[in-house]
């Protein structure tokens, strides 16, 4: 494991990777956005076309794609046989059907593995996700919880949809994070929940400068 982890999961638009870009940026720590890969991974299933109920199926896909994810400026970019997909892994329907590798047991297990790699190469790392504190990396330095109510969070998934995707309303959008959340509560593996020495950040009435130096002040004190 790297010499510093720091996990920041939450659930859908919380806040998680804009906050975790952000604080590693502040510590001089690498970022790891495992929601990338988790979509990066969704995706080529889709472009191969297989069942995406079949787990062994989404397993040989990802063991046969070669996935580049990294840090431009203020998004992650992230790269599939080649090809930037950072765009074309935020669609709406990558995004609905990301719920069929998050809940398959292989396909997480194998995902992990993936990131404590990346993380074990790491002097510094901040990782965010859903599972980071309470499965991929049980020993961190520090754990935190974003969380913020389900209006705002559809808000701020709206605002971050492309032009393509602009009909989609605020009442449509809370209605599929919601249906994430519960989907992401409910699953066997990894299910979505705060770790029980996390620390939980409500960000509904808060900037996200606010968020970071809250963050940081933890921080500041643990490590």
């Amino acid at each position: 494991m790297a010499g510093v982890v720091i996990t920041i999961d939450g659930p859908a638009a919380s806040g998680k990777s804009t906050v975790a870009r952000l604080l590693a940026q502040r510590l001089g720590a690498d970022f790891l956005d495992t929601g990338a890969m988790y979509r990066a991974a969704t995706l080529a299933a889709m472009r191969a076309g297989i069942d995406m109920k079949n787990e062994d199926e989404l397993l040989r896909v990802i063991e046969s794609s070669d996935f580049q994810f990294s840090t431009d400026r203020d998004k992650t970019v992230v790269s599939l046989d080649g090809a930037d997909v950072t765009d074309e892994i935020r669609r709406p329907d990558v995004t609905a059907n990301a719920r069929y590798a998050a809940s398959a047991p292989k396909v997480r297990a194998r995902l992990v593995e993936m990131q404590r790699r990346m993380a074990a190469l790491k002097e510094k790392i901040v990782t965010e996700g859903r599972d980071q504190g309470t499965v991929a990396f049980p020993d961190a330095n520090i754990k935190f919880f974003l969380t913020a109510d389900a209006k705002t969070r559809a808000q701020r998934r709206r605002a971050e949809m492309p032009d393509a995707d602009g009909k989609q309303d605020i009442e449509q959008v809370r209605r599929a994070i919601e249906a994430r959340d519960k989907s992401d509560r409910d699953r066997d593996v990894g299910p979505l929940r705060p770790a029980d020495d996390a620390i939980i950040v409500d960000t509904t009435e808060l900037t996200i400068e606010q968020v970071v130096r809250t963050l940081l002040e933890h921080v500041e004190d643990r490590c």
